[in-house]
């Protein structure tokens, strides 16, 4: 009997990825991964987030990375998820200083870091969480800010539009519930396990994601609010 080999899917991003803050269940990618295993065809989910990560980090290390986890010989991943942004918002060494990526460079590097992974294998990006203001600065030098957060997930919505792909904003939706600031950690940075919790149940259900992993039929609309 020949076994289906299934299909691999590689998480790329920063700390959100990774699932920093999370201590009860990894992170949102963690649960994904740990929910595929429970289906039958379920994908093999890589997570590769590195915290601190910014998109040129992430764009260097993309080919290489990407490039050896297709476990069977010459074979690659089928699928790439993207996850960055946050911290190319940030202002460092104070509320109005620079951005660590300004937003002209961000949408450049954006649109070339798809086309390049877009040659790797089919790509789906996920929108920015958002940050509690009154905890700022974070490690004493960076400043995050709703304002320039909402910019640059519009950035990331047009990339992903001009390159045609799936994106998944989720800022606007979380912000729409007034209990968000519970969801973060007390750095006002870091999601904590519900806001990792939220994320997962709306990634799970992401009908592009879900037509991706061909599983369709298990799909369970998952308000953000529940």
């Amino acid at each position: 009997m020949v076994m289906a080999i299934p299909r691999k899917l590689v998480a790329l991003g920063d700390s959100g990825v990774f699932g920093w803050g999370d201590p009860l269940e990894g992170g949102w990618c963690e649960r994904l991964r740990r929910h595929w295993m429970e289906l039958p065809g379920g994908p093999v989910l890589y997570n590769l987030g590195v915290r601190g990560d910014g998109l040129e980090r992430l764009t260097a290390r993309l080919s290489g990375e990407v490039g050896c986890r297709g476990e069977l010989r010459r074979q690659l991943p089928q699928g790439i998820l993207l996850g960055i942004g946050l911290n190319d918002t940030a202002r460092v060494g104070r509320p109005d200083g620079r951005s660590q990526l300004d937003a002209d460079g961000f949408l450049f590097g954006l649109q070339q870091l798809l086309q390049k992974a877009k040659e790797i294998a089919p790509v789906h990006v996920i929108g920015l969480t958002p940050v509690e203001e009154a905890a700022m600065p974070y490690a004493g030098v960076l400043w995050y800010c709703l304002a320039d957060i909402r910019r640059y997930e519009g950035l990331l919505e047009e990339a992903c539009l001009e390159a045609n792909v799936p994106f998944l904003p989720l800022l606007e939706e979380i912000l729409a519930d007034p209990d968000w600031p519970l969801w973060l950690g007390s750095d006002g940075l870091h999601l904590n396990s519900e806001g990792h919790r939220r994320i997962f149940e709306r990634v799970r259900c992401w009908p592009a994601l879900l037509a991706w992993a061909d599983l369709q039929l298990l799909q369970v609309q998952t308000p953000m609010g529940y």
